[in-house]
């Protein structure tokens, strides 16, 4: 049974870009909806590009219209930022939850979004502590279906050059069978494909899978 249309958050980021790949190259989904703030080239046929101010609700409305399924890898770094942390959170609470919002308005069947491992209201840390905070926020607007994935450090080729996480891909893996489950590094696009996979028979209600969840997940090779 194909999918109308599915929107797609944070396409220019790593897993956002290999989700892009793996629904065009599903026959599950017909057109796929990537919206940004600067141009977004593809040379599928199923992509069109939505260009919009993300501060403006009306246009993060109409970029989910008719879509039965939202993703969203939206996410930014404190280098991005400039160790700005209104901004950090401006980007990764504000949009998040403002799409959360669209999808409550317009009825979405699911919302499905990148977290972290780790992520905790109540930490010490801002980083996890604004992570948990956007959970908490998102799951109390009880939409119809909503999936939080939570990987740890994600391997995988970026497109912008990230010099600690560039080693930490190095060397973590090495030492990968010493780290509890929610600790080990997991390939970027296995969690795509993981995105992908619970898309088609969404559940219920707040669902979140931890790093420890992939992990199993890999090890059971649905994506084989």
């Amino acid at each position: 049974m194909k999918t109308k249309q599915v929107t797609v958050f944070g396409g220019s980021g790593l897993i956002g870009g290999l989700l892009i790949k793996l629904l065009i190259d599903d026959d599950s989904f017909s057109k796929i909806i990537v919206v940004s703030r600067s141009p977004f080239k593809s040379k599928s046929s199923k992509v069109e590009n939505f260009q919009i101010d993300f501060s403006n609700p009306e246009e993060i409305e109409h970029s989910i219209k008719n879509s039965s399924i939202v993703f969203s890898a939206i996410g930014t770094t404190q280098a991005n930022v400039k160790g700005d942390k209104i901004a950090y959170r401006k980007i990764d609470f504000e949009i998040t939850y403002s799409i959360a919002k669209a999808c409550k308005s317009m009825n979405i069947k699911s919302f499905l979004y990148i977290s972290s491992s780790g992520a905790n209201s109540k930490s010490s840390s801002f980083y996890m502590k604004l992570k948990g905070e956007i959970d908490a926020a998102v799951s109390n607007l009880n939409l119809i279906s909503t999936v939080i994935f939570r990987p740890s450090l994600l391997i995988g080729k970026r497109s912008a050059f990230r010099f600690g996480e560039l080693i930490a891909q190095f060397i973590m893996p090495l030492f990968a069978f010493i780290f509890p489950k929610n600790l080990k590094p997991i390939a970027a696009e296995f969690v795509a494909k993981a995105m992908v996979y619970v898309s088609k028979n969404p559940p219920n209600g707040n669902k979140i899978i931890e790093n420890s969840i992939l992990i199993d997940w890999k090890k059971k090779g649905f994506d084989k």
